[in-house]
């Protein structure tokens, strides 16, 4: 009988487990390994939507002049603590050095790649667990006040477009025959019939996670402290301690992927952008689609449970505490959108860790200099979108046939 490679996978997030999900499926031998369960970290409070046509990347040219005020305006749609600037600093001269045209242009054709028929990906794993109806095919819709408020964005939605976006420029009338609560503080839509959502993020990690285990692998409940090595090639990782021996090692921990990284020589710019929602089960209005007003970059999210405003980006760190603050602002989104929203009933407000690079691009296949180690991790706001595609390319590239898809982009030789 043929030898079954074995892969243990650090992080039960969405990204780890659409890896081990197809890494189950090729035939690997799959142990997934997170201090929390299946889907319980970020990935269970994130705004839901599938994006396969967000190329553009989170630093256009010009983003240098919105610097200060990231670093000034405490109600900003992204902040950065005083306390943490100096943290902050390395990774925002990457960030600014990554809005040159021609990187951009790159970082767009590197998404493209990754992100094309994102959803597509989504349906072959749910459809195979009979959880299709996770995904609703609403599309989504971009609020703007008037055309010159618009015509900000202009740069980021050519990009799109010439990368194969379908998208619908509505007028006042137009918008409100798709969603006719919206206040009338905004007066031009940009509809995205193409793009879906997620109903229930946590409920499709499990999905997921089951499907793992109906195919032979397996989950364990611990904290990967160190990576393993024997003569410079990755041998598995140390579990609360405790050795775990595997061929193959995936590291898709997300946010906390860069310091299991570190002591093998391997330094990655990996910054926690703490994103926040509040859930609303009873709210009075309910969108049929994600609702996105453009002056705050927030989602406001149909999901089972009810509606999630979903959004704000804050550099803090893993370990300091929520920000309160920050869980309101959201409910101030919210009023902008519906007035009449009923805010009175409220689930426990929430924060999570989006591990962001700062081109935008994750990091995505083997390590050149340890054999035997795999990334998945940095997806940033675009986690749950890319990560049914990266768990097929990373798996393929495991164990074959190799994918057509060329690795070398989302490489973490690119930070060398």
């Amino acid at each position: 009988m043929d030898h079954r490679p074995s892969v243990l996978v650090i992080g039960a997030g969405i990204v780890g487990l659409c890896t081990a999900w197809h890494l189950a499926r090729a035939g690997a031998d799959v142990t997934v390994v997170d201090r929390a369960g299946p889907g319980e970290g970020t990935s269970s409070g994130n705004a839901g939507a599938i994006s396969a046509g967000s190329v553009a990347p989170l630093a256009m040219p010009g983003v240098l002049r919105d610097v200060p005020k990231m670093l000034l305006d405490r109600k900003g749609a992204l902040t950065i603590p005083t306390r943490y600037w100096p943290t902050a600093f390395p990774w925002l001269w990457k960030f600014v050095l990554s809005a040159r045209p021609e990187r951009v242009e790159a970082i767009a054709q590197g998404l493209a790649t990754l992100l094309q028929g994102a959803e597509d990906r989504h349906l072959e794993i749910l459809e195979a667990e009979g959880a299709a109806d996770l995904i609703s095919r609403q599309g989504q819709l971009y609020l703007y006040r008037d055309r010159e408020h618009l015509a900000k964005d202009d740069a980021a939605w050519e990009l799109r477009r010439r990368h194969g976006l379908d998208m619908r420029v509505l007028n006042r009338i137009e918008l409100l025959e798709l969603e006719p609560e919206v206040s009338d503080r905004y007066g031009i839509g940009v509809f995205l019939p193409q793009q879906s959502h997620s109903v229930n993020p946590l409920r499709q990690a499990r999905v997921i996670a089951r499907g793992v285990e109906r195919m032979g692998g397996a989950f364990r409940r611990g904290n990967a402290t160190a990576l393993m090595t024997e003569g410079h090639r990755v041998t598995g990782a140390r579990i609360d301690g405790e050795a775990f021996a595997a061929d193959h090692t995936v590291l898709a921990a997300g946010a906390w992927s860069a310091k299991l990284l570190a002591p093998l020589g391997l330094h990655v710019p990996l910054e926690s952008q703490r994103g926040y929602h509040v859930m609303l089960p009873s709210p009075g209005v309910m969108p049929r689609r994600p609702i996105i007003p453009a002056d705050r970059k927030v989602f406001l999210t149909p999901m089972e449970e009810g509606l999630r405003i979903a959004g704000s980006v804050e550099f803090g760190g893993t370990e300091a505490p929520p920000s309160p603050e920050r869980s309101a602002l959201l409910l101030e989104d919210l009023a902008k959108v519906y007035p009449q929203a009923d805010t009175r009933e409220q689930r426990p407000h929430w924060m999570g860790h989006r591990p962001c690079l700062p081109d935008s691009l994750p990091v995505i296949g083997p390590v050149t200099a340890w054999p035997g180690l795999w990334c998945a991790f940095g997806h940033g706001h675009l986690g749950l979108t890319g990560s049914a595609p990266t768990g097929a390319l990373l798996a393929a590239a495991l164990m074959g046939p190799a994918p057509n898809t060329d690795l070398t982009p989302f490489g973490l030789e690119r930070f060398a």
